[in-house]
């Protein structure tokens, strides 16, 4: 079971037990939040699309640790003007691990996560089948023509 949410202005596809960076949401450690901006459940039979969301799904996480990216340097310069400006950046993050994810009043937590070991099966046939469709392949390409000196 997998979900696609939508947190801070980006998507992610996430699933039971995944662990990953988001920007700064309010929280302490070991708190859990909700993100009701679910865009598509996915996993068992056919996936489930919203227009833009999904009614009623929604995706608990637990906080694990409230931190900061690593830094950037914005340089601008103006050659031969005497033009040089030099920021610096570091985004807060918040690190997230998922609990569960329900929808349609089903609920799929992280014992379920270790028993779905035959997704993976299906994700590696998908682009075997995607190559059947008759679509040429980008790999066959025509060799170039030598120049002549």
């Amino acid at each position: 079971m997998y979900a696609v949410i939508r947190t801070g202005g980006k998507q992610y596809k996430v699933a039971p037990e995944d662990v990953l960076q988001i920007e700064k949401i309010d929280g302490a450690a070991g708190e859990t939040v909700q993100f009701g901006d679910v865009l598509m459940v996915g996993g068992e039979g056919e996936p489930l699309f919203g227009a833009p969301l999904v009614d009623g799904a929604t995706v608990s996480a637990e906080v694990v640790e409230q931190g900061r990216g690593p830094k950037v340097i914005i340089f601008k310069k103006r050659r031969r003007q005497n033009y040089r400006r030099k920021r610096g950046h570091r985004q807060d993050l918040t690190t997230v691990r998922i609990v569960e994810i329900s929808a349609l009043g089903k609920v799929y937590a992280k014992a379920e996560a270790s028993a779905g070991a035959g997704e993976n099966k299906v994700a590696e046939a998908a682009p075997e089948a995607a190559s059947d469709t008759g679509a040429p392949e980008a790999a066959a390409k025509k060799p170039r023509a030598k120049k002549a000196e």
